[in-house]
């Protein structure tokens, strides 16, 4: 029975995240891994990110009883999305090393760039638009598979369990999971970020103007949740029970070194993971343009979707949507906004990072879909009907341009045409939700103009029912 009760201790399962990551880290430091074959890399590598994330989750959680707890979540998700970072970094720098500009790229065709040979200026023009096929990429799984994901999972979840946060309604899928309004200050910079991103593409590229914009937003934003006061701490049960039983001087270098601990995995392992997941699919055939920008940004973008999972799980499921939406926010101003940073960096001087016509249709769709997805969190609730939308929505528009680039099955329209279509279809459904939501818009800008007053004037802090 001792024996027992030890494994039941918190520490124990701290130890069996840090044993979930050892694989990596030894075969990695020893060298092992280059001998490796790619299923053993991926399997290694996602074991790690695992590992990594439940302490990333743990320490967030922990942090909670020290700092607000927005800005607690938003450092679980600036490191659990710091892989995508890396990666669209990658390509921005290999687009700004080669030398691509938009009027060295315009004399290429999509195709000349698509087949290009490494290292000359048409596979620099090539990852130019990798890096914004990446980044939409990411973003659109964000919603299309994460909030939708997530919000069936805790409805469905709750048949066996209690959340406090859903709410069973009678109708065809009329159950709906219910937020805290205060996530209204994201919903409310993500909403700013979105309406410029539609503006983006008509610049002829991701400019100094873009970057100033979108990454103004989020140091604004951080400037506005730092100010918030620490909230009560919720009952924690397991670790993070465990950890805030601490003394504060000991609690808080724990939560530092998980905090830099899983995010160094992450951003170390989930490369190779997602590498390795690409040179799957590649031996099985899918094109390595699908591969980059779907199945890498989904590997990448698995810790966060673990540590979600785990929140939901614990009937967290506020804190799980906090976590997704202050992802897809900082996913949405900081990755776009550095991109021509990293890109000038490597091209020796200022310049705009190019891309192509579809990728211009890619960034409007990204909009158009964090618009719909935007309008039904305006009045803090999403329901199954919507969930689903959001899914049928994200995976029909991949399984049609799956079959249009593998050239499966014959249709009367291209992949450019395909995208604008499903623009449309999003912006049609998102005006019409806001239309009869009107009122809840309004009172989330209030709700933020008074949380400035609050923070950096003399005004009073958002009433509950702002």
């Amino acid at each position: 029975m001792a024996v027992f009760d030890r494994l039941r201790h918190p520490l124990a399962a701290v130890a069996g995240a840090l044993l979930l990551t050892l694989p990596w880290v030894v075969s990695s430091l020893s060298g092992a891994v280059h001998g490796y074959g790619t299923g053993t890399v991926v399997a290694i590598a996602g074991l790690a990110v695992l590992g990594a994330s439940f302490m990333l989750a743990w320490a967030a959680e922990t942090a909670e009883k020290d700092v607000p707890r927005a800005f607690a979540i938003a450092v679980l998700a600036v490191l659990a999305v710091a892989p995508e970072y890396a990666v669209d970094a990658l390509y921005a720098w290999n687009a700004g090393a080669g030398g691509a500009t938009a009027e060295a790229c315009a004399q290429f065709s999509p195709e000349a760039t698509a087949n290009a040979a490494s290292g000359t200026l048409a596979d620099a023009c090539h990852s130019a638009n990798l890096a914004v096929a990446n980044m939409t990429g990411a973003n659109r799984i964000l919603i299309g598979l994460g909030w939708s994901g997530i919000a069936l999972f805790t409805i469905l979840r709750a048949g066996s369990a209690t959340d406090p946060a859903v709410e069973k309604r009678d109708g065809f899928l009329a159950s709906r999971v219910n937020l805290d309004p205060d996530i209204s200050t994201e919903i409310a910079f993500l909403f700013l970020a979105t309406v410029w991103a539609f503006l983006v593409p008509l610049n002829g590229g991701i400019d100094g103007i873009d970057m100033l914009v979108l990454v103004g937003l989020y140091v604004t934003y951080i400037g506005l949740i730092i100010q918030g006061d620490v909230e009560e701490v919720e009952e924690q049960v397991g670790v993070p029970n465990y950890f805030q039983s601490f003394v504060r001087y000991l609690r808080v270098p724990i939560v530092l070194v998980l905090f830099l601990y899983s995010g160094l995995m992450i951003f170390w392992a989930v490369e190779p993971f997602a590498h390795g997941l690409e040179r799957l699919g590649q031996d099985f055939g899918v094109p390595s343009f699908f591969m980059i920008q779907w199945i890498a940004p989904l590997a990448s973008e698995s810790p966060e979707l673990i540590v979600v999972a785990y929140l939901v799980n614990k009937a967290r499921s506020t804190a799980g949507f906090n976590a997704l939406i202050s992802s897809k926010l900082n996913q949405w101003t900081l990755l776009i906004g550095t991109l021509v940073v990293v890109y000038s960096l490597a091209l020796g001087t200022y310049g705009t990072l190019p891309f192509d016509q579809k990728q211009s249709a890619e960034i409007w769709i990204t909009a158009a879909q964090s618009f719909f997805a935007l309008a039904i969190l305006v009045n803090f609730n999403i329901s199954l009907r919507e969930a689903v939308a959001l899914l049928v929505l994200f995976v029909s528009q991949v399984a049609i341009e799956f079959l249009i680039v593998r050239d499966i099955v014959a249709v009367p329209f291209t992949s450019y045409e395909m995208l604008i279509g499903y623009t449309v279809v999003y912006m049609v459904l998102g005006a019409a939700l806001l239309a009869s939501r009107w009122g809840s818009l309004q009172r989330l800008f209030r709700r933020l103009a008074r949380q400035f007053r609050a923070a950096f004037g003399e005004g009073q802090a958002p009433r509950p029912d702002d």
